[in-house]
């Protein structure tokens, strides 16, 4: 069997289909429909048919990409193993991370600043985008972990597993300005006023839209934002109300130069550190975990 042609289609059946795998893989949907054709002649199976516009597997093809699945983990083993061996021998640890847009900017950095600390020279190559993204590039092992506000669940076919670093409260930030405009004490000095929340992808913003509802709240919402960075530039300037995690709120509050209106811990957010390890293994991940569980998120506020 033509392992190159095995992960082409292991790449389109991860991605739903020839283009977004082309994406990937920097190829053509035609070179790729093409390999894996010849896969399919070798096997003696049809892996993918049509369903309209799009792909989906076959029988066949949902035996074959559990195959492939197993198959390429043993391979993300095998590279992470050897690099391990590597680092004992004083040469530079890769280490590639993943973190989701939704997560604090703050909270990103106190959770892989431990990595930087470890005995042996590290190289962290940090990539930022989206969960569904991050999970892709998991997929293929050029990720040894990917931090998010959110766990990895069924509705994804990646071989990972969440090891959860812990939850934190939220706490309302406001510039100077507009915080002296503000009327009344927490919470209720939020009704009416400029608000910026995180956008609809983000765990909080369904759990901020029952907060103000249960408390009858009805704040003005003038800005929505995947980038928690650029809602608190907003905030600093004092276009609105935001709220960010009660665990880096000192730093949060000294970097945007804003005060602090209330806390809630109505409001949750969580932290998962997701990898293709089921046991912690890699010493950066085995770092990040420890000092998040043991420092970070061990005293809540």
């Amino acid at each position: 069997m033509n392992f190159k042609h095995l992960h082409y289609f292991w790449v389109a059946a991860k991605a739903g289909g020839v283009v977004k795998a082309g994406e990937q893989l920097h190829t053509t949907p035609q070179t790729l429909s093409a390999q894996i054709k010849l896969l399919e002649d070798r096997l003696g199976r049809h892996l993918f048919r049509k369903a309209g516009r799009k792909l989906e597997l076959t029988d066949d093809g949902r035996v074959a990409l559990r195959y492939a699945d197993e198959i390429f983990a043993l391979g993300g083993e095998l590279e992470a193993a050897l690099r391990e061996r590597r680092g004992t021998r004083h040469q530079v640890l890769e280490f590639r991370v993943g973190v989701e847009d939704a997560v604090a900017k703050s909270v990103a950095y106190r959770l892989l600043e431990p990595a930087l600390s470890l005995a042996e020279p590290v190289k962290l190559i940090c990539t930022e985008g989206q969960f569904p993204d991050l999970m892709a590039q998991l997929a293929l092992h050029r990720m040894d972990l990917v931090i998010s506000d959110e766990p990895l669940t069924s509705r994804f076919s990646v071989k990972a597993f969440n090891h959860k670093l812990g939850s934190s409260a939220m706490t309302f930030f406001a510039a100077p300005a507009l915080a002296a405009k503000l009327q009344g004490p927490f919470p209720q000095c939020l009704d009416g006023a400029p608000m910026l929340v995180p956008g609809g992808s983000s765990t909080v913003r369904p759990q901020f839209e029952a907060w103000v509802a249960h408390h009858r709240l009805h704040p003005r919402v003038v800005g929505e934002f995947d980038d928690g960075a650029l809602m608190k530039a907003f905030g600093r300037h004092g276009d609105g109300v935001f709220l960010s995690p009660s665990v880096v709120e000192d730093e949060t509050a000294n970097q945007y130069a804003v005060q602090i209106i209330g806390r809630s811990d109505e409001m949750v957010e969580d932290f998962y550190a997701i990898s293709v390890e089921r046991r912690i293994t890699h010493p950066g991940v085995a770092a990040i975990t420890q000092v998040a569980r043991d420092a970070l998120f061990s005293a809540k506020k």
